[in-house]
C-alpha cells in the first residue's frame, strides 16, 4: 500500500489556513462562519495529528536503517527497527482510512426493525434473541434504547419490533447489521431433537428529521385504535396505538407502545420519515441501493449474512468469511468481534473503489 502523502499534506495545509482563519477579526465576529470553520477543523485533527506522528516515525526509521552502518549503534538499532515498523505500517493504513469522505448518516441515532422469517414460531423466537442480543449491546455501550412498536407471537417470540437507539456513533457501528440473519438449532417444540433452520430479517436506519425530508400530511392517511398485549395482557382501552399509510409509497408504520396517542404518533412519524429518507436515499446513490439490498434482500433461507449454529455454539458471518466459535457470548451482546472486523472490510472496500488504494486485507478466518 501507497500512503497518498499529496492528498494528507494538502489536509494538513487546510488545516493551518483554517487556524489562521479562525484568528482573524473577521471570522470570529461571525458566528455562523466561525462555527463552521471550527467544525471542518475538528474533523481534520486526526489526520493532522496522525500525519505528524507519520513523518516523525518516518524520519526516527530512516535515520535508524543509516546507523547499521555503525558498529556501535547496530545492534541498538536493529532491535529498534522492526517496531518502528510496524508502527509506521498500522499508522499508514489508519491514516489511509481517515481519507474516506465521512458518511453523512454515521452520527445520527438508529431505527433498528427486527422481523420473524422462515421459520413460523421458531423464526419469531430468534427474532426474539436478536433484539435482546441488540439491547446489551446497547446497553454495553451506554447507549439508549426506546421501544417504538412490538408484535409478539403466541410463543414469547416477536414477529416484528421497532425501537430507536440513541448515543454515540449508533448508525456508524450497527450499519453493517442489517440483511438476513439465519439460526441453526433445536426449537423448543422439536420432540425428536432434530435441528431446524429459520431466519429473521434486520433493517438498520438513520434516524432523520423534518430538515431531512418533508412529508405532506394529504399523503398520510391515519387510524386509531385500542393498544394491549398478547392474550388480553396490558390492554389500554383508549385509543393511543397510530398507523400511518403512506399513500405514495404504501408505506405502513404502527406504533402502539405508549399510552399517549401523541406520543405513538411523534414516533410512528419518526419512524416512516426515516424508511422515506432511506428510499429517496437509494434512488440518489444507485450503488449504495444496491449494496444494501443485496445485505437485506427477503426472508428467505438461501439469503443470509450471518449464521448462528447453536449445536456447534458458531456465528459465521457470510460477507466477510468470519467463523466465531463464541456464539454463547454473541448473543449474550458481545458483538464487537463481527461488528469491528466487518467495519474495517467495507471501508477497505470503499478504499478500493474511491481512491483505488488497496490495503491488502487477508480473508478473516476462525476464531476459537
Amino acid at each position: 500500500m501507497v500512503l497518498p502523502k499529496d492528498k494528507l499534506e494538502s489536509l494538513v495545509a487546510r488545516a493551518n489556513e483554517l487556524d489562521r482563519l479562525l484568528c482573524e477579526p473577521d471570522a470570529i465576529s461571525d458566528m455562523t462562519r466561525y462555527r463552521k470553520l471550527m467544525i471542518e477543523r475538528a474533523d481534520l485533527e486526526g489526520i493532522v495529528t496522525g500525519f505528524e506522528r507519520f513523518v516523525s516515525l518516518e524520519k526516527h526509521l530512516a535515520e535508524d536503517r543509516e546507523a547499521l552502518a555503525d558498529p556501535e549503534l547496530r545492534a541498538m538499532v536493529e532491535e529498534e527497527i522492526p517496531e518502528l515498523e510496524s508502527q509506521l505500517a498500522e499508522l499508514e493504513q489508519s491514516l489511509t482510512l481517515l481519507l474516506l469522505p465521512a458518511d453523512p448518516h454515521d452520527a445520527r441515532n438508529t431505527i433498528l426493525e427486527i422481523r420473524g422469517g422462515e421459520g413460523g414460531d421458531e423464526a419469531t423466537l430468534f427474532a426474539q434473541d436478536l433484539f435482546r442480543m441488540y439491547s446489551r449491546f446497547a446497553d454495553s455501550r451506554g447507549w439508549k434504547m426506546e421501544l417504538i412498536s412490538m408484535s409478539e407471537s403466541s410463543v414469547g417470540g416477536v414477529r416484528e419490533v421497532i425501537a430507536e437507539i440513541s448515543g454515540n456513533s449508533v448508525y456508524s457501528t450497527l450499519r453493517f447489521e442489517g440483511g438476513v440473519h439465519r439460526v441453526q438449532r433445536v426449537p423448543q417444540t422439536e420432540a425428536q431433537g432434530r435441528v431446524h433452520t429459520s431466519t429473521a430479517t434486520v433493517a438498520v436506519l438513520p434516524e432523520v428529521d423534518d430538515v431531512d425530508i418533508q412529508i405532506d400530511p394529504k399523503d398520510i392517511r391515519e387510524s386509531v385504535a385500542a393498544s394491549g398485549g398478547p392474550g388480553g395482557q396490558g390492554v389500554n382501552t383508549t385509543n393511543s396505538a397510530v398507523q400511518f399509510l403512506h399513500i405514495p409509497t404504501g408505506l405502513i408504520v404502527k406504533c402502539q407502545d405508549e399510552r399517549s396517542q401523541h406520543k405513538n404518533r411523534a414516533r410512528a412519524m419518526k419512524v416512516l420519515r426515516s424508511r422515506l429518507y432511506e428510499l429517496e436515499y437509494n434512488k440518489r446513490h444507485a450503488a449504495t441501493s444496491a449494496e444494501r439490498k443485496s445485505m437485506v434482500g427477503g426472508a428467505e433461507r438461501a439469503e443470509k449474512v450471518r449464521t448462528y449454529n447453536f449445536p456447534q455454539n458458531r456465528v459465521t458471518d457470510h460477507r466477510i468469511g468470519l467463523t466465531l466459535y463464541k456464539l454463547d457470548r454473541v448473543i449474550s451482546g458481545a458483538l464487537d468481534e463481527l461488528i469491528v472486523p466487518l467495519r474495517t472490510h467495507f471501508q477497505a472496500e470503499r478504499l478500493k473503489a474511491e481512491f483505488g488504494i488497496d490495503l491488502g486485507l487477508a480473508p478473516s478466518r476462525s476464531s476459537e
